[in-house]
């Protein structure tokens, strides 16, 4: 398991804990981890955006902190902000975190994610020029989430 994956895990754990909402210092979550500083933004921009079902607040400084909360919204609330985020484009490693976010969080079956990812994989667009594919894959995206809402 690598460094990020403990911090994330760490993280998740005290908001299990906290009951949705937690405040860290900067400092002493890099002093535990024994990273840098920059090791827990990468975290906190890859793991706890706004995507993720996270809102993170963060002031820097000798006092700096960051407050993660995690956010509930109901099913249809959350796939229409997933399709109106989407845009025009969409590439597939960003497609494949997202529909894994969806799953994790129970807004979307597993069974609808696998059938989903493969109807976008590029095992599936090859007839589609490289070119077209990311376009071709947003709109497939948003339009199997519009069912699903």
């Amino acid at each position: 398991m690598g460094m990020s994956d403990l911090i994330a895990e760490f993280i998740q754990e005290g908001l299990k804990e906290s009951d949705g909402v937690l405040e860290l210092q900067r400092s002493d979550l890099a002093q535990r981890f024994n990273c840098v500083p920059s090791q827990i933004n990468y975290v906190m921009s890859t793991r706890f955006s706004p995507e993720h079902g996270y809102i993170v607040e963060s002031r820097r400084g000798g006092n700096g902190y960051i407050r993660i909360t995690r956010v509930r919204v109901e099913r249809p609330t959350l796939l229409m902000q997933v399709i109106n985020s989407v845009g025009d484009r969409l590439d597939l490693p960003s497609a494949r975190a997202i529909l894994s976010n969806l799953v994790a969080s129970g807004a979307l079956e597993q069974s609808v994610g696998q059938a989903l990812l493969a109807a976008i994989g590029d095992n599936a667009l090859r007839p589609v020029a490289r070119e077209d594919r990311d376009r071709l894959r947003a709109s497939i995206f948003k339009q199997v989430l519009i069912q699903q809402v």
